[in-house]
Formats: C-alpha cells, sequence, structure tokens
C-alpha cells in the first residue's frame, strides 16, 4: 500500500488537480454546498452585478452613461478575478452562508425591475418595448434569465466544462501536427461520401431559399445525432477502461501530478464510480470528440467554399438555381455556396464522429488517446483516496 506519511496538503493539491483536469466530481465528498457552489460565486457574481448595467443603460445618457457603464464594466471584471483567486482555495460553504448566497442571487432579479419601475414611471423591458402596465412581464423575463445562468453555471461548474473545453483547444492548438494528420487521415473519406452531392443543382435551389436560422437548426440536429451516438459508444467504453492499479502503473500516472512523491508498494484495488462520477467520464470523452469533430468541420467548410469558388461561377450557380444567386456577406460569393459548405461540414463532423469511434484504424488513431486520460485519472483516483484514507480527511 502507500509508504509514505500522508498529508492533508497533497490530498488538497490533488483536488484542485482534478478540478484543473476537469473531472472535479473524483473529488471524495464532491457536493452541491461543499464544492459547486463556492465555483459558482464568480460567475453568479458577475451576473448579478451586470444587472445593474441595465439599468444604467436604461436611466442615463450622454458622457456619464459611458462612465458608469465602464465603472461597472471593471466591477465586474474585478469581482470575477477576485473571486476566482478565492475559489482556487477550494473554500466548503456553511449551511447559513449557502442559504445567503442563493437568496440573495434569487433577490436580485426581483429587486432590479422594481427599482426601474420605482425611478421611472413607464418601465422599459430588456427588450426596448415600453410596458405602462406592469412590471410583470419584466420580472418573468429576469427570473427566467437569472434561473437560466444558474442551471447552466452549476451544470458547467459540476462537470468541470470549462477545464475541458480549455483543455481541449489548447490541445488543437498545441499539438498542430497531429491536427494535420487527423485532417489528412479524415477528410478522404468525408469527401468520397459528400463531394458529387455538393455538384446537386436541387440542393443549391433549397439552400438559396433557406435562411440562416433553419440552417442553424439542421446544424443544431446534426450536432444532436453525434452526441447521441456518442453518448451510447463512450458509455460502453467508460465500462472496458482497465483498472490496472499495479505500483510500477500508478507511479506512471502519478507523474506531474500532487501525488508523484508518494510510495506505492501494493496493488490498489479497483474504486467503484458512482452516477455522477460516470458522468462526469463521459463528458469528458465526448467533449474531445466534439473538437475534433469540429477541426473536421471547418475544413470542410474551407474545402467546399474554395472548389465552389473555383468550379462554380456566377452563372452556373444562377442556372442551377434558376434564378439570380442571393448575395452574401462575402462579396462574389452566393449565400447558397455558403449554406451548402455549412451543410456538408456538419454531416461530415458527424460521419467523422461516428466513424473514429467504431473503425479499428481510427480508434487507435484518434480515441486511444481519450481513453488513456481517462485511465489515467482513475488511476490517480485510486491512490488519492488512499492517502486521502491515511490522512484521515
Amino acid at each position: 500500500m502507500i509508504l509514505a506519511v500522508a498529508s492533508e496538503t497533497v490530498v488538497r493539491r490533488t483536488e484542485q488537480w482534478f478540478v484543473r483536469q476537469g473531472a472535479p466530481t473524483m473529488i471524495e465528498g464532491y457536493g452541491f454546498r461543499s464544492h459547486v457552489l463556492p465555483r459558482m460565486l464568480p460567475a453568479l457574481t458577475f451576473v448579478a452585478v451586470g444587472s445593474l448595467a441595465w439599468l444604467v443603460l436604461q436611466q442615463s445618457a450622454g458622457l456619464s452613461r459611458w462612465l458608469l457603464l465602464g465603472l461597472i464594466v471593471a466591477v465586474m471584471i474585478s469581482a470575477w478575478v477576485l473571486l476566482s483567486l478565492f475559489v482556487r482555495r477550494m473554500p466548503s460553504f456553511s449551511p447559513r452562508m449557502t442559504v445567503l448566497v442563493l437568496v440573495v442571487y434569487a433577490a436580485i432579479p426581483v429587486i432590479t425591475p422594481l427599482v426601474q419601475s420605482a425611478i421611472d414611471v413607464k418601465f422599459t423591458a430588456p427588450d426596448g418595448d415600453a410596458e405602462s402596465e406592469s412590471v410583470w412581464g419584466a420580472l418573468v423575463w429576469f427570473v427566467m434569465v437569472f434561473g437560466f445562468a444558474f442551471v447552466a453555471t452549476m451544470l458547467a461548474t459540476t462537470y468541470g466544462l470549462g477545464a475541458l473545453l480549455k483543455a481541449a483547444i489548447r490541445h488543437v492548438i498545441a499539438d498542430l501536427r497531429n491536427s494535420v494528420h487527423l485532417i489528412g487521415r479524415a477528410l478522404p473519406p468525408m469527401l468520397f461520401v459528400t463531394l458529387f452531392l455538393f455538384f446537386t443543382g436541387e440542393l443549391w435551389q433549397a439552400m438559396n431559399r433557406l435562411l440562416w436560422p433553419r440552417v442553424s437548426l439542421v446544424v443544431l440536429l446534426f450536432a444532436a445525432i453525434t452526441v447521441l451516438a456518442a453518448a451510447a459508444r463512450l458509455r460502453d467504453e467508460i465500462g472496458r477502461v482497465e483498472q490496472d492499479l499495479r505500483p510500477e502503473i500508478l507511479k506512471v500516472a502519478c507523474k506531474g501530478t500532487p501525488l508523484s512523491g508518494v510510495n506505492i508498494a501494493e496493488p490498489l484495488p479497483p474504486k467503484k464510480l458512482n452516477g455522477r462520477q460516470s458522468r462526469n467520464l463521459l463528458v469528458m470523452l465526448a467533449i474531445r470528440q466534439l473538437v475534433q469533430a469540429a477541426v473536421i468541420g471547418l475544413s470542410l467548410f474551407a474545402f467546399f467554399v474554395v472548389l465552389g469558388l473555383i468550379v462554380v461561377t456566377p452563372e452556373i450557380a444562377e442556372q442551377w438555381i434558376g434564378a439570380p444567386a442571393t448575395p452574401s456577406m462575402i462579396p462574389g460569393v452566393p449565400s447558397a455556396m455558403l449554406r451548402n459548405a455549412t451543410l456538408f461540414a456538419a454531416f461530415g463532423s458527424m460521419y467523422f464522429s461516428v466513424i473514429s469511434m467504431s473503425d479499428a484504424e481510427h480508434r487507435r488513431q484518434f480515441f486511444a488517446p481519450v481513453i488513456e486520460k481517462v485511465e489515467r485519472t482513475l488511476e490517480v483516483r485510486a491512490v488519492y483516496l488512499d492517502v486521502r484514507e491515511r490522512a484521515g480527511a
């Protein structure tokens, strides 16, 4: 077992490491009051103080308006930074503090429109329409916005979405060679499936009439299918993740973590995951898959735009569409071309995401590294739990 003298400092730093890795649920005793709400505080304060900016925009004008707005923005940013430094210490709120934070946050969306109503006889709703009758519509609007912000922040904090997105983006930027390899391996099969469909006149007609909001819905539909397929596949993958907890394996996994100085003499037993921890690993795997799919999608979009500019002249586009092509914001590029490129990019991303999890060669190239990260997280967690038990935390 663990031979080194365990300390609460090592346990604390390991918990911070889990947060930075986007796996905060691996912390033992992880809960809303003890871990989630304290880390939500910067974002909740940002939203609460931001409501004052709306009051300033409604009640002031001229230079004073922009000075007050700039002051509020500076306060919002300062509060975010200071509170972020505070939550890095992984504080735990008492029941009284938890109630106080929740009550204050819940009161702000009610107080803000009431203050506006007291200042001005005619209430100006956030959408700019004057509502002289009552402020109930604005109260509902504020409560919905604050409620959505709270739920979104809670989910993002609970499952470490911010850290996972940062890590995924960092991976794409830092590992450009792998990104080029990824594109080189993925583009040929994608083009084999989609290339000839790009030159279909009926599709150009449909895309010329289809507005961007509807195109966005189509993209969201493909993204939803990708997430559903990934969730079904990744749940099976987590069940097959090997927890090889021999000492030599654990020492390698703990390198670069606060547990790197811990001596491990014997194998550790596998630790069972609860539902929240399994979902956290699913989110970790899904985000990596979606970021890889996004790289493919952007590459496909760029390819089809370039191909369209080379092959599809304005006369050909007009002939396919059967009417003058709707211009886009880019001079010389019809809107139908951009919408077509967007459609095929979304479809290609979905296709690649599914293939990368089922095809053996694609799994080895693009999916195995993600599984290795999950295995390392579980190995570090096993050592962390053992150290925590011996420290009496």
